[in-house]
């Protein structure tokens, strides 16, 4: 696996630079995510992790064309582990978005205000928190009485660890004081470092590996499917978040928090009360001086907004809160040699060059490999196998290549000559002009595109279909079990045929192969932003997959609406490039998708091997009278912001676009409407002042 490296500043990178750079720490995050929540062994640590998600989410925000469809900014964690019965979240868990600079924790505030729309001197109060490096868990309490206990996941369903939980004695069994009929109290599971050593002791001593850190100690001791060995492992848990309650434990953080003290919950301390940018920055300085002091490790800090209304106007954008930030600290560098350059290919055939390192420590991890970008990048830094090179994990993308030591390059290196020809099929790679990223053009024939494309078919957020992993899928596909997305729903017939059957194989059994039999049954039906984001679509992401879905409903219309999208000149293109978030880079690509014959064969196979579900909004939503109801804002809106008045229109099911059309059903006007006003009176479509919107909307 790789990890990407940064070359420029975004506001310097060209789209065909941001394109590449995107491309890479896609692949490089969706990996982490991996060893990091199923598999409890990450490879560097949670700081740099996040300014590699950090440096991904600017890229997309800035050149949102580009964003990809396999990638990892629009969920959270990851599908939970087998071994565990899954539980949904009855309110989603979500991940918190980051600082690293000074710059950004003003930026956090300010953003908070814009959204607001409230004045300089306005009040607003934040609540400062450390930020435990553990494992995330949700505890629900019905009638005071402990009831269950489920990991984080993907935020949206995790694993029911109730058992486990039990056995930790900081968490309440039964509440100390009166509670909610319902609470559902969030928090972490953590270990001290002194319980931790003495388990990694006691590891040894039996011959077993020792854990990487006290956070990988603890998640593999919550993980355990017998409950006695957690119950013989060191851990405790810190309350500081609310899922569903019943009732309210007050208006503020700061009182949900002496609440839960009182219910019997230990809090993460030291916090404090912070009335903004400047005296947030004080607390992390602080909190940084006493970071080696405290008896558990912390990788930060977390800043909330403490009056909880205002949380509710926040509200979420994607997979965070816009109401919350995490302030990471500081990592560090090494110098290391530079074995080999190698090149993958990935689904869009890419070619990307991969330095394999010499292993170091660089901040307590081992890092072995790293992204070298592209060619250009290579060129720029000229980078030779056998330099010896700086690797910094810290920065916007975490581990980097930095520069080459050139002091101490050794006589006879020579510059590394990027490939013309594919590595895995011996096609053409082409670089066309204007374009930094070299390709495959091979398409179909390529092994390694067909491949990636099926394993993003099936991976946790498109179909998710449990049991096919990567070794799985190059294994079927290498020996021509299955070659399209359709061979997987004809595996189990053609298993019962042929010479040697699946569980006659190296490494399955009767069990293993009916269970993925099973799994992939269970995948018959899928809804359809699921089945859209599955087809792996270049900038199609799951936000946009889901966009979609909602303004197609079916995949009969969606097919429909793109065939006559072919035609620039038609509605269904303007309507298309309507779509919020949608313009026309990520337009041509869905155009250019369906109108590829072998992917519309594609398309018609699975349709005679599945279902898709037509989109369902929720039940809240499909009861709104703004359900459906397509909507333009335009003008300069005084008691609340666009982007406010904007979250709380799709919240409510509307569509939101940036144009008015004679589908719009209502266009709100603030002052200095423009011209849009105009086209929408001639159009009969209703306009609505700020007031009148508000009232529809049930706003103040």
């Amino acid at each position: 696996m790789i990890d990407a490296v940064r070359t420029l500043p975004v506001e310097q990178l060209t789209p065909d630079q941001a394109a590449v750079e995107i491309a890479a720490l896609t692949e490089a995050v969706a990996y982490h995510d991996q060893r990091y929540h199923q598999e409890d062994r990450p490879e560097i640590p949670d700081a740099e992790y996040d300014r590699l998600r950090q440096r991904l989410g600017t890229l997309e925000a800035c050149f949102p064309e580009l964003r990809r469809p396999d990638s990892p900014t629009g969920r959270v964690g990851a599908t939970p582990a087998a071994g565990f019965r899954k539980l949904r979240h009855a309110v989603p868990m979500l991940s918190l978005g980051n600082a690293f600079e000074a710059a950004d924790v003003h930026e956090f505030v300010a953003r908070v205000r814009r959204f607001l729309n409230l004045d300089a001197g306005e009040p607003l109060d934040f609540v400062a928190e450390p930020k435990i490096d553990g494992l995330s868990l949700s505890l629900r309490y019905e009638g005071g009485e402990l009831i269950q206990g489920t990991t984080r996941g993907d935020g949206s369903e995790g694993e029911d660890v109730t058992a486990n939980v039990r056995t930790i004695a900081d968490i309440p069994k039964r509440l100390t004081g009166p509670a909610p009929a319902v609470l559902e109290v969030r928090g972490e599971v953590y270990m001290r470092r002194v319980d931790f050593l003495a388990l990694n002791r006691r590891q040894l001593e039996a011959g077993k590996q020792p854990f990487a850190n006290p956070r990988n100690g603890a998640a593999g001791s919550l993980r355990q499917l017998d409950a006695t060995v957690t119950a013989g492992r060191p851990l405790r848990f810190f309350g500081y978040a609310l899922g569903e309650v019943s009732e309210s434990l007050g208006e503020r953080h700061r009182t949900v928090r002496s609440r839960l003290a009182d219910l019997g919950f230990m809090l993460n301390e030291p916090a404090q009360l912070c009335d903004g940018a400047e005296a947030l920055l004080a607390y992390y300085a602080e909190l940084d001086r006493l970071r080696s002091t405290l008896p558990y490790d912390i990788d930060g800090a977390v800043y909330k907004v403490d009056r909880l209304d205002l949380r509710h106007r926040l509200g979420f954008v994607s997979r965070a809160p816009r109401w919350a930030v995490a302030h990471k600290f500081a990592a560090e560098q090494a110098r290391t040699k530079l074995l080999a350059v190698a090149i993958q290919v990935g689904r869009t055939g890419a070619l990307t060059p991969v330095a394999h390192l010499e292993p170091v420590n660089v901040g307590g991890v081992i890092v072995s490999r790293a992204t070298l970008h592209n060619e250009d990048e290579i060129a720029r830094k000229d980078v030779r196998p056998g330099d010896t090179v700086v690797v910094q994990r810290a920065g916007d993308v975490i581990p980097q290549v930095v520069e080459v030591v050139l002091d101490e390059r050794p006589d006879g290196t020579a510059p590394f000559v990027f490939p013309e020809l594919c590595p895995e099929c011996g096609s053409q790679a082409v670089r066309e002009p204007g374009e930094v990223v070299r390709r495959c053009t091979g398409g179909l024939i390529c092994p390694a595109q067909a491949v990636e494309r099926l394993r993003h078919f099936v991976s946790r957020d498109a179909l998710d279909v449990d049991g096919l992993g990567d070794k799985i899928i190059q294994a079927f596909f290498q020996e021509g079990l299955v070659r399209r997305p359709g061979d997987l729903f004809r595996l189990a017939d053609a298993d019962k045929t042929a010479d040697t059957p699946l569980h006659g194989r190296h490494g399955w059994g009767p069990k293993s192969a009916q269970n993925l039999f099973e799994a992939i049954e269970a995948r018959r039906q899928v809804p359809l932003d699921r089945f859209i984001y599955a087809l792996g679509i270049r900038q199609v992401g799951q936000a946009t997959a889901r966009l979609l879905a909602r303004t197609y409903a079916s995949l009969s219309n969606l097919r429909t609406a793109m065939a006559a999208g072919q035609d620039r000149d038609s509605q269904a293109y303007q309507d298309l490039v309507a779509i919020d978030q949608v313009g026309p880079a990520l337009a041509d690509n869905m155009l250019a998708f369906f109108a590829e014959p072998h992917n519309q064969a594609v398309l018609d196979d699975l349709a005679s091997e599945m279902t898709v579900a037509d989109f369902a909004s929720p039940t809240a939503v499909r009861a709104s009278p703004l359900a459906d109801k397509i909507i333009v804002f335009t003008g300069t809106l005084s008691r609340q912001s666009r982007q406010e008045a904007k979250a709380r229109a799709e919240a409510l099911g509307a569509k939101v676009t940036g144009s008015v059309s004679a589908k719009t059903d209502y266009l709100v006007a603030g002052a200095d409407p423009g011209s849009k006003v105009t086209k929408a009176e001639e159009l009969g479509v209703s306009v609505l002042s700020e007031d009148e919107w508000l009232t529809m909307v049930g706003g103040t």
